[in-house]
Protein backbone atom coordinates (compact mmCIF):
# COMPACT_ATOMS: atom_id res chain seq x y z
CA UNK A 1 0.00 0.00 0.00
CA UNK A 2 2.86 2.39 0.83
CA UNK A 3 4.42 1.85 -2.60
CA UNK A 4 1.10 2.64 -4.29
CA UNK A 5 0.59 5.74 -2.11
CA UNK A 6 4.08 7.01 -2.95
CA UNK A 7 3.49 6.39 -6.65
CA UNK A 8 0.20 8.33 -6.59
CA UNK A 9 1.54 11.22 -4.46
CA UNK A 10 5.00 11.70 -5.97
CA UNK A 11 4.65 10.43 -9.55
CA UNK A 12 1.02 10.85 -10.63
CA UNK A 13 0.17 13.96 -8.61
CA UNK A 14 3.78 15.26 -8.72
CA UNK A 15 3.65 16.58 -5.16
CA UNK A 16 6.58 17.05 -2.79
CA UNK A 17 6.94 16.40 0.90
CA UNK A 18 8.81 19.15 2.74
CA UNK A 19 10.18 18.06 6.11
CA UNK A 20 9.92 14.75 7.90
CA UNK A 21 7.12 14.09 10.34
CA UNK A 22 8.66 14.44 13.82
CA UNK A 23 9.29 11.40 15.97
CA UNK A 24 6.47 12.11 18.42
CA UNK A 25 3.84 9.64 19.55
CA UNK A 26 1.47 12.25 20.94
CA UNK A 27 0.66 15.61 19.40
CA UNK A 28 -2.04 17.79 17.92
CA UNK A 29 -1.63 18.05 14.16
CA UNK A 30 -3.19 21.13 12.59
CA UNK A 31 -3.78 20.92 8.85
CA UNK A 32 -4.32 24.16 6.95
CA UNK A 33 -5.93 25.13 4.68
CA UNK A 34 -8.91 22.81 4.61
CA UNK A 35 -10.91 23.80 1.55
CA UNK A 36 -11.97 20.54 -0.10
CA UNK A 37 -12.85 16.88 0.48
CA UNK A 38 -9.65 16.14 -1.51
CA UNK A 39 -7.69 17.09 1.63
CA UNK A 40 -8.92 13.86 3.22
CA UNK A 41 -7.52 11.89 0.29
CA UNK A 42 -4.14 13.68 0.60
CA UNK A 43 -4.19 12.86 4.33
CA UNK A 44 -4.76 9.16 3.63
CA UNK A 45 -1.83 9.11 1.22
CA UNK A 46 0.38 10.78 3.83
CA UNK A 47 -0.59 8.28 6.52
CA UNK A 48 0.61 5.51 4.26
CA UNK A 49 3.75 7.29 3.01
CA UNK A 50 4.83 8.39 6.50
CA UNK A 51 3.87 5.06 8.09
CA UNK A 52 2.19 6.94 10.93
CA UNK A 53 -1.10 6.51 12.69
CA UNK A 54 -3.18 9.70 12.80
CA UNK A 55 -6.35 10.10 14.77
CA UNK A 56 -9.50 12.17 14.82
CA UNK A 57 -12.39 12.69 17.18
CA UNK A 58 -16.07 12.61 16.32
CA UNK A 59 -19.43 12.70 18.00
CA UNK A 60 -20.33 9.44 19.71
CA UNK A 61 -23.21 8.64 17.36
CA UNK A 62 -20.77 8.46 14.44
CA UNK A 63 -19.28 5.34 16.02
CA UNK A 64 -22.55 3.41 16.24
CA UNK A 65 -23.33 0.52 13.87
CA UNK A 66 -23.18 0.03 10.97
CA UNK A 67 -20.12 2.25 10.30
CA UNK A 68 -18.60 2.67 13.76
CA UNK A 69 -16.06 -0.07 13.20
CA UNK A 70 -14.79 1.72 10.06
CA UNK A 71 -14.31 5.07 11.81
CA UNK A 72 -12.41 3.37 14.67
CA UNK A 73 -10.26 1.48 12.15
CA UNK A 74 -9.48 4.81 10.46
CA UNK A 75 -8.17 6.18 13.77
CA UNK A 76 -11.33 7.76 15.10
CA UNK A 77 -12.28 8.11 18.74
CA UNK A 78 -15.78 8.95 19.95
CA UNK A 79 -16.20 12.02 22.12
CA UNK A 80 -19.17 13.35 24.06
CA UNK A 81 -19.86 16.78 22.59
CA UNK A 82 -22.99 17.54 24.57
CA UNK A 83 -23.45 20.86 26.37
CA UNK A 84 -22.63 19.23 29.72
CA UNK A 85 -19.25 17.96 28.51
CA UNK A 86 -15.97 19.89 28.29
CA UNK A 87 -14.66 18.79 24.89
CA UNK A 88 -11.16 20.15 25.54
CA UNK A 89 -10.75 18.22 28.80
CA UNK A 90 -12.39 15.08 27.37
CA UNK A 91 -10.10 15.13 24.35
CA UNK A 92 -6.98 15.84 26.43
CA UNK A 93 -7.87 12.84 28.60
CA UNK A 94 -7.61 10.56 25.53
CA UNK A 95 -3.90 11.44 25.33
CA UNK A 96 -3.35 9.97 28.80
CA UNK A 97 -5.18 6.77 27.85
CA UNK A 98 -3.22 6.03 24.69
CA UNK A 99 0.40 5.22 23.95
CA UNK A 100 0.09 6.82 20.50
CA UNK A 101 -2.39 9.58 19.73
CA UNK A 102 -1.77 12.12 16.98
CA UNK A 103 -4.94 14.19 16.81
CA UNK A 104 -5.35 15.68 13.33
CA UNK A 105 -7.79 18.51 12.81
CA UNK A 106 -8.40 21.71 10.95
CA UNK A 107 -8.45 24.89 13.04
CA UNK A 108 -10.72 26.47 10.44
CA UNK A 109 -13.51 24.10 11.46
CA UNK A 110 -15.00 24.12 7.96
CA UNK A 111 -14.01 23.91 4.30
CA UNK A 112 -15.32 27.41 3.61
CA UNK A 113 -13.29 30.61 3.94
CA UNK A 114 -12.91 31.79 7.53
CA UNK A 115 -11.38 34.93 8.99
CA UNK A 116 -10.63 33.43 12.38
CA UNK A 117 -9.50 29.96 13.45
CA UNK A 118 -11.18 28.01 16.20
CA UNK A 119 -8.95 27.71 19.27
CA UNK A 120 -9.83 24.22 20.54
CA UNK A 121 -6.66 22.64 19.11
CA UNK A 122 -4.54 25.08 21.12
CA UNK A 123 -6.30 24.42 24.41
CA UNK A 124 -6.32 20.66 23.82
CA UNK A 125 -2.54 20.70 23.30
CA UNK A 126 -2.04 22.84 26.42
CA UNK A 127 -4.31 20.66 28.57
CA UNK A 128 -2.73 17.42 27.28
CA UNK A 129 0.79 18.91 27.49
CA UNK A 130 1.60 17.81 23.95
CA UNK A 131 3.19 19.69 21.05
CA UNK A 132 1.46 21.02 17.97
CA UNK A 133 2.70 19.92 14.55
CA UNK A 134 1.67 22.13 11.64
CA UNK A 135 0.97 20.58 8.24
CA UNK A 136 0.31 22.73 5.18
CA UNK A 137 -1.49 21.28 2.16
CA UNK A 138 -0.22 23.72 -0.49
CA UNK A 139 -1.96 23.08 -3.78
CA UNK A 140 -0.25 26.14 -5.32
CA UNK A 141 3.22 24.64 -4.92
CA UNK A 142 1.98 21.03 -4.97
CA UNK A 143 3.59 20.23 -1.66
CA UNK A 144 2.90 19.20 1.89
CA UNK A 145 5.02 21.11 4.40
CA UNK A 146 5.52 19.72 7.92
CA UNK A 147 6.79 21.72 10.90
CA UNK A 148 8.86 20.72 13.86
CA UNK A 149 6.76 20.15 16.99
CA UNK A 150 6.05 23.32 19.00
CA UNK A 151 4.56 23.47 22.47
CA UNK A 152 1.94 26.11 23.13
CA UNK A 153 3.05 28.77 25.59
CA UNK A 154 1.05 31.08 27.82
CA UNK A 155 1.20 33.78 25.12
CA UNK A 156 -1.68 32.82 22.83
CA UNK A 157 -1.27 35.88 20.57
CA UNK A 158 2.41 35.13 19.94
CA UNK A 159 1.71 31.43 19.40
CA UNK A 160 -1.05 32.11 16.88
CA UNK A 161 1.18 34.59 15.04
CA UNK A 162 3.77 31.81 14.75
CA UNK A 163 1.18 29.34 13.43
CA UNK A 164 -0.20 31.84 10.91
CA UNK A 165 3.34 32.64 9.74
CA UNK A 166 4.00 28.95 8.98
CA UNK A 167 0.95 28.87 6.70
CA UNK A 168 1.59 32.23 5.03
CA UNK A 169 1.25 31.99 1.24
CA UNK A 170 -0.17 28.45 1.30
CA UNK A 171 -2.97 27.94 -1.24
CA UNK A 172 -5.83 25.49 -0.72
CA UNK A 173 -7.50 23.29 -3.33
CA UNK A 174 -10.17 25.98 -3.66
CA UNK A 175 -8.00 29.13 -3.60
CA UNK A 176 -10.83 31.55 -2.83
CA UNK A 177 -11.46 29.69 0.47
CA UNK A 178 -7.83 30.08 1.54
Amino acid sequence: MRVLSKFIFFKLMRWKLIGPFPEVEKCVVIIVPHTSWVDFFIGLLLRSILKREFNFIGKKSLFNPPFGWYFRWMGGTPIDRSKNSDTVVSTAKIFTQRKVFRLALSPEGTRKKVTKWKTGFYYIAKEAKVPIVMVAFDYGKKQVKISDPVFPTDDKEKDFARYKDFFKGVVGKIPEYT
